[in-house]
């Protein structure tokens, strides 16, 4: 099993977060909210497979990545832990619960992608595969102001500069991420709808800027029928970069599961 590139912020004996970050991100994109928001946990920040410091080589599936995680919890973690996803992050945070419930108390999905629509997948793959890279960092930051980046403070955008973008092979410059790796994973978004096992409270984050929406009415409904009363539904008026463009907000959700 590949071993996951990590950080940790927060007390050592504080409570326990595992956040994962989405598609093309990295574990450091958490330090804003974990240091100056959520600063009484412990947060466990991995790099997913393929992204960042961890290995980039396949299998790049979601069973692949939830073990990898998995692994990584059992060696560092004292116990089960809440787990804070967004995007991607948040269908590997409800695999997580489902394959392995005694490493998971409770979970915080932000705006997760989960069973979206195999055409629009299909395009994003191949822009993926298509654009890669930038001329330059001025290009890079354009795409994500005029993206799902568009809410976020300038500061966050050019911390994430400093610390994922990397020169190219071509002499451009390019996010710290395996190419193969994303496309092949946004292939996995189009499995079928996930649920977390009953009695996991979760907290539900729709980012309501987002359209279409990643949050649709089918999962909403499952997840109710599946958690009930332990189930609450957020909506955040933000992009797609819900714990950048609003971590007051999200570390008070994190808070009432810790």
């Amino acid at each position: 099993m590949p071993e996951l590139n990590f950080f940790t912020y927060g007390p050592a004996d504080g409570p326990e977060i595992l956040a994962i970050h989405g598609m093309t991100g990295h574990g450091a994109r958490w330090a804003d909210l974990a240091d100056n928001y959520l600063a009484e946990a412990r947060v466990i920040a991995p790099d997913l497979i393929g992204h960042g410091r961890s290995p980039w080589t396949p299998p790049w599936d979601i069973v692949t990545q939830v073990e990898s995680l998995a692994a990584l919890l059992t060696s560092q973690a004292r116990g089960p832990v809440l787990v804070l996803g967004h995007s991607f992050g948040g269908a590997l945070a409800i695999h997580l619960a489902l394959r392995h419930p005694e490493l998971v108390r409770a979970l915080v999905l932000l705006d997760p992608a989960i069973d979206l629509d195999a055409a629009d997948l299909l395009e994003v793959a191949g822009l993926t595969a298509k654009y890669p890279d930038y001329t330059d960092a001025d290009e890079a930051k354009s795409e994500k102001i005029n993206g799902a980046w568009a809410d976020v403070p300038i500061e966050l955008l050019e911390q994430e500069v400093t610390d994922h973008l990397i020169p190219a092979d071509n002499g451009r410059v390019t996010w710290r991420i395996s190419t193969p790796a994303v496309v092949s994973s946004w292939g996995e978004l189009a499995r079928p709808l996930a649920v977390p096992p009953a009695g996991t409270p979760t907290v539900l984050v729709q980012a309501m800027r987002v359209q279409p929406p990643y949050v649709g009415d089918e999962l909403k409904s499952a997840l109710k029928e599946r958690l009930g009363a332990d189930l609450s539904i957020v909506e955040l008026d933000c992009d797609h970069m819900v714990a950048q463009a609003k971590p007051t907000e999200v570390a008070e959700l994190v808070r009432r599961l810790l």
